[in-house]
């Protein structure tokens, strides 16, 4: 609809949105091959599954919204502005058009608002703060886009009606270019999002807190000389943790302590997935350096709870 009417109008701010929905719809596309080839079981390649394919399908589709949606808005609006003067006709069309795509893309933007909402208030999360942590990037992908759909039919909307009010390309040349920056700030952020999942990013501050305290509960535990943790995938944690264990235990004691460490973890954490505990000295000068190189001033005390130490 907003091709034919950008052809009708001469509209390159209306084209510029048919880019729009062009880049959306390869996303949406992407965003379920994402979903469904993560989705598969782990095998002897993949032994700790295929949850980070989701994130590579993701960035592919941040990439589409920059290639395909922002490069041609670009491309249209430089155009519009040099080139030729371009006399706008019939307009009512253009304005017919964006009037139906923004009550179609409004229907789809409150559906991904209420998902956004309800799995932030979930968290106990702002809806900012959801965003910037969530480890799913396939809601974060779709609110982002329809925000920036609705926002883009506006510029066009505003575009069109300038160009038909003053007789300027100008306008609508802007437009073009304000649509393109959008899409480009869109594809910015969802390709770093995907970029730090992809790299190993560590899993949600308040479950690390909530690992490390288990851990440190452990009768058996003297500290916590470190711990990591990285996501697999959406609701798939890995945790390696390194713990200073009580001398006195013998080595079946320690294994089974270990084991029982690993049950409660998966028990009061679902998304972990994998666990990994190392028996280490907390004396260690080289495991130390290693810590304090990781995370500098913010390394954790070595403790135990029960003694304050």
């Amino acid at each position: 609809m907003k091709a034919a009417a950008g052809v009708i109008t001469g509209s390159g701010a209306l084209l510029s949105e048919a880019a729009h929905s062009f880049a959306d719809t390869i996303t949406e596309l992407l965003l379920l091959t994402a979903l469904r080839r993560s989705r598969r079981p782990a095998d002897r390649m993949h032994p700790f599954g295929y949850g980070k394919e989701r994130y590579f399908w993701s960035l592919l589709a941040a990439v589409s919204i920059f290639a395909s949606g922002a490069m041609f808005s670009f491309y249209e609006g430089v155009t519009t502005l040099t080139g030729e003067p371009k006399e706008q006709s019939r307009p009512l069309i253009g304005y017919l058009v964006l009037a139906a795509a923004f009550v179609l893309e409004t229907v789809s933007w409150l559906q991904a608002m209420r998902q956004v909402r309800h799995e932030s208030a979930e968290q106990n999360r702002s809806i900012v703060e959801y965003l910037r942590l969530v480890d799913d990037p396939a809601p974060k992908s779709v609110f982002l886009e329809d925000s920036a759909a609705l926002i883009g039919l506006v510029l066009a909307f505003a575009g069109l009606f300038l160009h038909h009010l003053t007789g300027s390309a100008v306008w609508d040349g802007t437009a073009s270019i304000l649509i393109g920056l959008l899409l480009a700030l869109v594809a910015y952020s969802l390709g770093l999002t995907n970029l730090r999942l992809l790299i190993g990013r560590q899993a949600d501050p308040v479950v690390v807190a909530g690992i490390r305290q288990l851990l440190a509960a452990a009768p058996e535990a003297e500290a916590v000389v470190d711990l990591q943790t990285m996501l697999l995938g959406t609701d798939q944690i890995l945790v390696c943790a390194r713990v200073d264990f009580d001398d006195a235990l013998g080595a079946a004691d320690l294994e089974r302590t270990c084991v029982r460490l690993a049950a409660e973890l998966h028990e009061e954490f679902p998304d972990v997935a994998e666990v990994f505990i190392e028996p280490v000295p907390r004396t260690d000068p080289d495991l130390r350096a290693a810590v304090l190189a990781r995370y500098g001033d913010l390394a954790p005390r070595y403790s135990h709870p029960a003694s304050g130490s």
